[in-house]
């Protein structure tokens, strides 16, 4: 009798990779109904913004992204964050009337799944909505420029061990 082979997955190499995906949560280490309730309360703050969300997310709308958008009010992990780009793995918050220790864990958490958190004032953006809208987009672009210079991972090419024959 033959032994069945399995597939496997690979144990992370490297640094930068994100942690291991658990099995619970949608792929993070937290219960469904915990999920839940994150994607319920996401849902009334992108129903009710702040002025500030309110102006910063017309701004956007105005000024070159590069073909991204950003996702409002956005759960990541067991954070609701306030704009999330997601290919760019960019998250924009604006400070408000939060608890300082409370937002420096939460930006740390996320930059250690890989994603770069950009703070902006939510007095900054009612000021100058167009302002804090250039800084966003030029933080994208040098997000972009920064994923893109990164090592990918080599992908299987195709084993071919001579020129290709003619059927027939």
């Amino acid at each position: 009798m033959t032994d069945r082979k399995t597939l496997k997955l690979r144990e992370p190499s490297g640094a930068d990779d994100a942690p291991a995906i658990r099995r619970k949560g949608r792929g993070w280490e937290i219960s469904e109904s915990r999920l839940d309730a994150l994607h319920e309360r996401a849902r009334e703050m992108r129903r009710n913004p702040t002025p500030a969300q309110q102006a910063l997310a017309a701004a956007l709308t105005e000024v070159e992204t590069g073909g991204y958008s950003f996702k409002r009010q956005h759960v990541i992990g067991s954070a609701i964050v306030d704009f999330a780009c997601q290919p760019l793995m960019l998250v924009v918050e604006l400070d408000g009337d939060e608890d300082a220790a409370f937002a420096a864990d939460r930006t740390r958490s996320l930059t250690e799944v890989g994603y770069r958190v950009e703070r902006l004032s939510a007095e900054a953006v009612l000021a100058d909505p167009a302002a804090a809208a250039a800084q966003v987009s030029a933080t994208m672009r040098e997000r972009w420029h920064e994923r893109r210079a990164r090592p990918q991972p080599n992908r299987a090419q195709p084993n071919r061990s001579g020129p290709r024959r003619p059927r027939g």
